[in-house]
């Protein structure tokens, strides 16, 4: 095994990413001796998957060479036919795979039916942390039946968001607002809540200006339907926003959105709240992989709370708000005992130079 090939793979499936939801990024690298004879990289409008395409660029080269794919050939009829079938009609000797695809309709089935043809399979242990991080929305949506759910926030370094008066201007460097962008152009929804909405008339689109499968899908929480007509939001959507409110939201404003565009949806939640479970569970049956939330203090908690999120991504700036009406990170009724704290796992940090950093880090669920 060369790993060389695989990190060409891996590189080929990163040009994917936002282009194959809610399929995952994959990428192959087919080598006939010492030569590339074919590359390929999967995206949803494209419709063929990595492998076919690495076959067809490789034509008759593909017989007797090896395989170089970030995550195991699948063996079901999607929108295409298996890629295990594929690869045993084209002749390919070895297959060295970086993952294996945790969908219940493939999960080693792939590997099996191209061990059954006579071909050579290896798992690359080494990469496996590598290409599972790529596909990590899609890995999550196999395993849980839900999106993955990211709580990103911008912090002084005392854990505040907002100060009591004036709060023009961002809390991070505009290069760490460049990094926010690429997190949102990974994701495939934005939530929101009405507060942030009615105090930044934000849009929360996707500014990095590359392509994706489908739109950046907005979602704003708001249970008394109190968002602007007006609002960029609203005035912008193009079948790319929805409203949760409650059954206590007023009729006629609800017509007056679903006929500017908008989907209304009401979930009732406790405390005359929006159910975020229930809202979370309209994404998983609409097959969005990843959400990120992008709020205020009093809406992260209540992800917390409500045991949605699955991980964080704070960007933290070299500043110190103080005081005790500067709003926090996360406000609410919160925790009453630092033993019932929120504990956070596999945390990393992220140096944003000169100054600045971001922290990623897991929910410890259970």
């Amino acid at each position: 095994m060369n790993s060389f090939y695989m990190q060409q793979a891996l590189a080929l499936a990163r040009q994917g990413e936002s282009l194959a939801s809610p399929n995952p990024i994959v990428g192959a690298v087919i080598v006939q001796g010492d030569e590339v004879v074919g590359r390929g990289f999967h995206t949803y409008e494209g419709v063929k998957h990595a492998e076919i395409l690495a076959l067809e660029q490789a034509g008759g080269k593909a017989r007797g060479a090896s395989i170089y794919v970030t995550l195991e050939p699948c063996s079901h009829e999607g929108r295409t036919g298996p890629c295990a079938d594929a690869l045993i009609a084209a002749g390919i000797r070895k297959v060295f795979a970086a993952s294996q695809d945790p969908n219940p309709l493939v999960s080693g089935g792939g590997f099996r039916k191209l061990v059954d043809a006579g071909i050579e399979v290896a798992l690359v242990p080494e990469f496996r942390d590598e290409a599972e991080k790529l596909n990590e929305p899609f890995f999550h949506f196999m395993r849980t039946g839900r999106p993955l759910v990211t709580l990103k926030a911008a912090v002084t370094l005392d854990g505040k968001i907002a100060a009591p008066e004036d709060n023009t201007g961002w809390i991070t460097s505009e290069v760490a607002r460049a990094h926010v962008q690429q997190l949102r152009h990974g994701s495939d929804v934005m939530l929101t809540g009405i507060g942030t909405v009615l105090a930044d008339n934000p849009l929360l689109t996707d500014r990095s200006g590359r392509p994706r499968s489908r739109p950046l899908l907005r979602v704003v929480l708001d249970s008394q339907l109190r968002i602007d007509l007006n609002s960029r939001m609203v005035q912008q959507t193009n079948g790319d926003l929805i409203v949760v409110t409650t059954s206590a939201s007023s009729p006629d404003r609800r017509h007056a959105l679903e006929e500017m565009g908008v989907e209304v949806r009401v979930f009732d939640g406790p405390g005359g709240r929006v159910d975020i479970r229930d809202t979370i569970r309209l994404l998983s049956e609409r097959k969005y992989l990843s959400v990120m939330v992008e709020a205020g203090s009093k809406l992260n908690w209540s992800v917390l709370e409500a045991g949605v999120a699955d991980k964080i991504f704070f960007y933290y700036a070299p500043k110190i708000l103080g005081g005790m009406h500067s709003l926090p990170v996360a406000g609410g009724s919160g925790k009453r005992s630092r033993l019932d704290a929120i504990v956070l796992e596999r945390t990393q940090v992220h140096v944003i130079p000169p100054d600045e950093f971001a922290v990623e880090a897991y929910i410890k669920k259970g």
